[in-house]
This record gives structure tokens, sequence and C-alpha cells, in this order.
């Protein structure tokens, strides 16, 4: 699975969503249908617990159940990469389920703690591996203000194979993937839209939340990508742009919530997002989507 695993990270990092029932519960089979045309489509990699799947709104016991759930309804079709993080118990009891479940390498949260330092991370990322049996990592970083030395030292812990880059800072991604290992793979962690300038600066793959309602698209930007045909994945990346828009707004609070929604148009309901993530869109929203969906024959 190693080798699958170094090609996936070059590829598309689907995030999932977390469903839940009419209850409030996780219902994580109603992600059979999304998880199956994904795959079919050639996303190369899931990715269970993610910030696209509500990571934050999941108790940990729903998290390690999720984990166990996706694994079984990706039945080794491809690599499962599943998010871990929280306080660091939190975090290891998360690693050691998701390494049960069969998970092929974690994706470890960077510490949203008000009080995090670079060499207490370190720490934090040693002992999330030791707990997940030193399964391969991937890094997620959304603040680069540990510096290039500080997101070395983590790129030094022995089994930390990519890096999902989720600022946008191409210089400063440049500057990380000059001083660290050249192995290391950087993925673009801010979905297509930033995946063009941080391309250019050696970034290879990204993370989608589109692959859960057009992986079709999200296919075909990654295959413009891999060409070296900006302008042609500018272009496919041009018509989902609304989509993108919709997620961006209230501070992004509606990141899940327009991913939610779409699905829920296109007959997959997948319930709503739990507070503090907004819900439902607003009208104007809804009328932006719909358009969306529209206008790519989707719905």
């Amino acid at each position: 699975m190693a080798l699958d695993l170094d090609t996936a990270l070059t590829g598309i990092s689907g995030i999932l969503v977390t469903p839940y029932d009419e209850a409030g519960e996780i219902a994580p089979a109603k992600l059979a249908p999304i998880l199956d045309r994904a795959l079919g489509a050639g996303m190369h990699m899931p990715v269970v617990n993610s910030n696209t799947g509500e990571f934050y709104a999941l108790t940990t016991d729903e998290a390690c159940t999720m984990v166990r759930e996706v694994a079984g309804l990706v039945d080794g079709r491809a690599p499962l990469l599943a998010g871990v993080g929280r306080g660091i118990r939190d975090a290891c009891t998360l690693a050691r389920a998701s390494a049960e479940a069969g998970a092929t390498a974690l994706m470890i949260h960077q510490p949203p703690d008000p009080f995090v330092s670079p060499r207490g991370t370190v720490d934090y990322v040693e002992a999330v591996s030791e707990a997940g049996g030193g399964l391969p990592i991937m890094l997620y970083l959304r603040n680069d203000a540990i510096g290039t030395a500080g997101i070395k030292a983590l790129c030094d812990i022995p089994g930390v194979k990519g890096v999902k880059w989720a600022t946008p800072n191409p210089l400063k991604l440049a500057a990380a993937i000059e001083a660290c290992d050249p192995s290391i793979v950087w993925v673009a962690g801010l979905a297509e839209v930033w995946a063009p300038p941080l391309y250019a600066v050696g970034a290879r793959g990204f993370t989608s939340g589109l692959i859960n309602v057009w992986p079709e698209r999200s296919m075909a930007i990654h295959g413009a990508l891999a060409k070296g045909d900006f302008a042609r994945a500018n272009a496919l990346i041009a018509e989902m742009r609304p989509f993108e828009e919709i997620r961006a707004e209230e501070l992004n609070g509606t990141n899940v919530t327009g991913v939610k929604a779409a699905l829920h148009a296109l007959g997959q309901d997948c319930g709503p997002t739990r507070p503090p993530s907004a819900w439902p869109l607003t009208e104007a929203q809804q009328g932006t989507l719909r358009r969306f969906l529209s206008d790519n024959g989707l719905a």
C-alpha cells in the first residue's frame, strides 16, 4: 500500500462529509453512493474525519465510528486517509482506532489549542504517531506562523510523508519545500481554486470537497494540472468557482453547508450541519447554488 499512498498523495484527497440521520446521529451508510461515484470517477484517496467532515463537531467516539465504517465502505479500493486531532489523549485514541480500522495513513490536524508551541507540536505529532503504530503521516497545516524552521522540524519526524498546506501563502510554501526533505509531498490544501498557484511553487495533488458533489470536474482539474495545462485548469475552475464562493462566505461558516445543501438538491440528503456551522443556506446562497447546479447539468 505504500506505493499506492505515494501516488494518492499527489492525486485528489477527497474530503468526505459526515452524514446525519433525522435524529441528528451519524449515519455513515449514507456515504455509500457518494463514495462509489467519487471512486468510480477516479478519486485517489478518500479522507474521513477532516474539516468538511465536521471533525470538530463530532465526539471522539463518533469519529472512531466514522473511520471504522468508512474503511468498510472503501473496502480496499483506495488508500484511506484518517484525520486525527484535538487534545492529545483524544488524538491518540483516534489514531489507535484508525490503525485498527485499517486506515492507510493518518492526517494530523494542527492543534487549535490557544497555547501551541512549535516544539510542543513536535511532541504532539510524535505521540500520535506512536499511538497509530507508525502509520504514515500527513500533516495538516492551517497556520504557517510557526515559520519555516518549525515546519521543517515537523517534517523531520520519522513517518511524515506529506503536508496538507492550507494557507494562502505560496511564497511561504516555496520556502518550506526548499527547506525540507525532497521526498515530502506538499498537497494543495485549499481545494481546487487555490491549486494552480500552489502547484506553481511545487505543490502536487489537492484536497476537494467538490468531490462529494461533482467528482468528474475535480478529476478533470487534476488531469489538467498534472499536464501543466494551467489555462485549462483555470477554465475548469472558473465554472465551479460559484460553489466555492458559497462555501467561503460567513467566515467559511458555510463551507460544509454548501456541500450538504448541494447533496440534498441532488437527492442524497446527508442531513444538516451541526452548529456553529451555518444552516441552512440563505435564500440568496440557495439561489446561487441552484444556478450552479443547473448551469453545469448537475440537477
